[in-house]
């Protein structure tokens, strides 16, 4: 179970809190974590608490363009209030299962809030954002029938354990046109150089006792196991806790980087399920037949960490970091990033710092050719793939001058 973990990572590890909306973001990954939820589901839920908890705090500060939703705010209303409320809603609607502990963190949060008509103005102002933004994403497809059809032929025995979120191609987005928006050309031809070069790399690096990998490309490795948004959130909050931020923009910044995120892995599982390209592990057990010289079969090859279950190509852990990647670069424009950290429920709750953001999405890219499950052009498309999102966020929600 990874909640022990992962509520002692966000009490420990994060308590640097720089407003509601940081601390909104710290109770729902906690809520999340306990849910023991799979990474696409879990960022569509923090998709619409960002969504909710931005519009709400919007309509009271009235910094970026309304979004249409005519909430009735009024300047006075409480943003700590509204956020509170607006979390709340949205948690108890998509998680009933957790709901002892969303009220327990809603109860927490308004027993510091002082009792008087502006707090129950944003109250109300955050229960009707989340309910408008509940009701425009009540049919994004995430009801859409699990349909994954084995191949196989009859009577052939195949492993029974189905793929993830085989239905995820056919959501709604957020901000693409369409799911498919951004799928990239197929993977390398099996006959290529590219193909040996990323095989032969992976095989030897990702191994789940290699002798090529080195104990910092191990602990590396180890550290991006961890695929649950929280992860990437204390990226984010690097971000989000620098001086002279205020609560609406870094409002904007988590619903920005919320929808892109969710947006990203609509459009990363409907490349995987359109091309259904094999993981190292099928490929290195059948390297005999796929047609190269270069690749030699090893029969008893396994990868570092278990293998996740969906198609290989492209990385979904790539274009989440790169998307988020993109969209901090959007918000800081022309200010130098500051110190970037995280930590990692697989690895101990160990932290890691970057200096720039490109040395964080390329790790990411590395620890996943380090982790033994996914080829080094897949990473590659996955980061350019990543880059397209994020833009596209930023032209949506970033223009309007802080």
């Amino acid at each position: 179970m990874r909640a022990p973990l992962a509520i002692a990572l966000l009490a420990t590890g994060l308590s640097v809190r720089a407003d509601a909306i940081t601390d909104c973001n710290i109770e729902a990954g906690k809520i999340i974590m306990a849910a023991d939820m799979k990474p696409p589901p879990a960022n569509r839920v923090l998709a619409i608490v960002h969504t909710a908890t931005y519009e709400a705090v919007n309509a009271i500060t009235h910094r970026y363009p309304d979004d249409g939703l005519m909430l009735g705010a009024t300047p006075d209303a409480s943003i700590d209030a509204a956020v509170a409320a607006a979390s709340h809603a949205a948690l108890s609607k998509l998680l009933p299962a957790q709901q002892a502990a969303i009220d327990a963190s809603y109860q927490a949060t308004l027993a510091k809030i002082a009792d008087n008509p502006a707090k129950s103005a944003g109250l109300g102002i955050g229960e009707r954002a989340a309910q408008a933004v509940l009701t425009a994403r009540e049919n994004d497809g995430i009801a859409g029938a699990e349909a994954y059809r084995p191949q196989t032929a009859a009577g052939v025995y195949v492993p029974t354990a189905l793929p993830a979120v085989s239905q995820w191609p056919g959501r709604k987005p957020w901000l693409m046109a369409s799911a498919a928006q951004f799928r990239p050309d197929p993977p390398p031809t099996l006959a290529g150089e590219t193909w040996a070069r990323d095989y032969n790399e992976i095989k030897a690096m990702g191994a789940k006792n290699s002798t090529a990998r080195s104990a910092e490309q191990t602990a590396v490795a180890r550290f991006w196991e961890a695929t649950l948004p929280p992860i990437y959130y204390g990226v984010v909050r690097s971000v989000a806790d620098m001086p002279g931020r205020d609560v609406t923009r870094n409002a904007r910044l988590y619903a920005t980087v919320a929808q892109a995120v969710d947006d990203a892995l609509i459009a990363v599982f409907d490349a995987k399920y359109h091309y259904g390209f094999w993981r190292p592990i099928t490929a290195i057990r059948n390297g005999d037949n796929d047609g190269n010289n270069a690749t030699e079969r090893d029969a008893s090859w396994v990868p570092f960490i278990d293998t996740p279950m969906h198609p290989e190509y492209p990385c979904a852990h790539c274009i989440v970091a790169s998307t988020v990647g993109t969209v901090l670069k959007a918000e800081l424009g022309g200010t130098p990033a500051p110190r970037l950290t995280t930590t990692s429920y697989t690895a101990g709750d160990v932290a890691r710092s970057w200096t720039s953001i490109d040395a964080f999405v390329d790790e990411v890219s590395n620890a996943r050719i380090w982790d033994g499950v996914h080829f080094r052009n897949s990473t590659e498309v996955g980061k350019a793939m990543g880059r397209q999102v994020g833009e596209l966020a930023a032209q949506r929600y970033l223009q309007a001058k802080p």
